[in-house]
């Protein structure tokens, strides 16, 4: 950018100026964003446009008047501090479209690490905050996620040869290995793709602290909106609405220990988590339930509950299926408390396939985000119309939440792997056996419907009677292995540049063949 005082040059010297900074820079092939402006213009520019503001909280002089360049940026910080209570919700609404486009860096396989949630942008808005006063923002940990994340992107330049934020598969073991994530004692073959893992659970890593990092500050700054006076104020002890006694902050019970306080959820006056293993469950469910955020501060304390996973009774038991049953807010909440390690400590096999990204081509995100999705999506409701009963729905939810919990390193049948964990963990949190049965079917079958629809004749009995063998000549289990396949299908997901097509995705081809195979399969039995 180039400030200049209006009086000082005409249009000719500014255009000759331009042109001499300009194209040696593009002829060198550097992506360069330019702009020729007066103080007043970049005033006016930065009182509406927002990334256009962000940018000027962290310029530097290069050459030429630095007291002009000073002044500009003093004048633009000023603006920014008197404006942010009014510009606060047009920041956050920012973040928001960005989360909703280029989703959470640590669920991507193949993620834009600027515009992601938890990438370098978020750091940005991070910085906005802080500087508009309305809050302070972390530091330690964060700081040192930013600089990790910079060197990421850094890499990426490197190997892709050129300016770009996206880590695309084939760049991703070179990426890893500059970082110092390839292991030289494996083989070259198993180094790479071990290297790759590790590479995904660093960015998830980074990208949560930022993540994190962005909700506590904007929940602070929210915060402060809402009390421009002090809660406490000193004058709060005289007046009569106050009966001479300080106004206390209002909590609305909603669950044992849990409380709603200014759109949010906290701990209620006086609990402790080390003294509640149910507590996670039960905020867990309510922020599900009422749609509220679990208060970044309450979120980490909830990493005190002592979780056994081997200690589940049938009011846990409960818990957990209603949290499954959540529908699309499960995805925000699991989000939550997959970020204090809450899931892994309900079932240790989460931790292996935790950030893992998936080698297929049709899956745009990491197995575990994948899997969450897939549960979000389940609905009582029968393909029928009916609605399906407590035990056969539950056994729906939780086959869901585990169908691709055999997706681990070098696994050739992760369905078969699947169905190995399964029945484990269902019996070590106390789940009957029958639902148990059910689940592990589900998980081992829950690839079958739709390969032999798209590789076998729906009108052969020999087809409909192994089917039909497989799944006990179940009726009720087949509108679940059903339903399970098309939230599968359906949650895929196409990445940048694609389109969902006859071979990924759940298209309207792959819808029709998959039902016509379950019809036959239903009329065998």
């Amino acid at each position: 950018m180039i400030i200049y005082e209006p009086h000082a040059v005409n249009d000719q010297q500014l255009n000759e100026l331009a042109n001499k900074l300009w194209y040696p820079l593009w002829d060198s092939g550097l992506d360069l964003d330019h702009s020729i402006r007066t103080r007043s213009q970049c005033e006016e520019v930065t009182d509406h446009d927002l990334p256009a503001a962000m940018g000027w909280l962290d310029v530097k002089p290069i050459a030429g008047d630095t007291e002009l360049i000073r002044a500009t940026a003093t004048s633009i910080l000023e603006r920014w501090r008197k404006a942010a209570r009014k510009r606060l919700p047009e920041l956050l609404d920012s973040a928001k479209s960005r989360l909703d486009e280029f989703a959470r860096l640590q669920y991507v396989n193949q993620p834009d690490i600027k515009e992601a949630r938890g990438g370098l942008r978020d750091s940005v808005l991070i910085s906005a905050l802080a500087t508009s006063w309305l809050a302070d923002r972390p530091h330690g940990s964060y700081d040192e996620a930013v600089e990790r994340l910079l060197d990421v992107r850094d890499c990426i330049h490197l190997v892709a040869g050129k300016d770009t934020n996206l880590l695309l598969t084939p760049y991703q073991a070179k990426v890893a290995a500059m970082l110092g994530l390839a292991d030289p004692t494996w083989p070259e073959a198993e180094r790479a793709a071990y290297s790759i893992d590790d590479l995904q659970t660093m960015l998830a890593r980074l990208g949560r602290r930022i993540s994190f990092a962005l909700d506590s500050t904007a929940s602070r700054a929210e915060h402060s909106l809402t009390h421009e006076k002090p809660r406490f104020a000193f004058f709060q002890m005289f007046s009569q609405r106050a009966g001479g006694k300080r106004e206390a902050p209002q909590f609305d019970i909603v669950s044992p220990g849990i409380a709603k306080h200014e759109g949010e959820l906290v701990l209620a006056p006086g609990v402790d988590p080390a003294q509640d293993a149910k507590l996670a469950l039960r905020m867990a469910v309510a922020s599900g339930e009422f749609g509220l955020p679990i208060n970044p501060s309450t979120l980490t304390n909830l990493k005190h509950c002592p979780i056994r996973d081997n200690q589940w009774d049938d009011e846990s038991r409960e818990l957990f299926v209603r949290l499954l049953a959540c529908g699309p807010e499960l995805m925000n909440v699991w989000e939550s408390i997959d970020f204090v390690d809450i899931p892994g400590r309900w079932m240790p096999e989460w931790l292996g396939i935790r950030n893992r990204p998936s080698a297929s081509a049709a899956h745009r995100y990491t197995i575990d985000r994948h899997m969450v999705e897939v549960t979000s999506r389940i609905s009582r409701e029968t393909p029928s119309g009916a609605r399906y009963d407590d035990e056969h729905y539950q056994a729906l939810l939780l086959a869901a939440i585990t169908h691709d919990i055999g997706k681990r390193a070098f696994v050739r049948d992760h369905a078969a792997e699947g169905a190995r964990h399964v029945p484990v963990i269902l019996k070590r949190m106390g789940y009957p056996q029958q639902m148990i049965d059910w689940a592990t079917v589900l998980v081992r079958e829950h690839l079958t419907l739709s390969e032999y629809a798209t590789g076998k004749d729906p009108n052969d009995p020999a087809v409909t009677a192994d089917l039909a063998d497989r799944l006990h000549h179940d009726k009720l289990l087949l509108d679940m292995l059903y339903d399970l396949t098309r939230a599968d299908g359906s949650s895929l997901g196409a990445t940048a540049g694609e389109s969902i097509t006859k071979k990924y995705g759940w298209s309207k081809w792959r819808e029709q063949i998959v039902h016509t195979m379950y019809a036959a399969v239903r009329a065998a039995m």
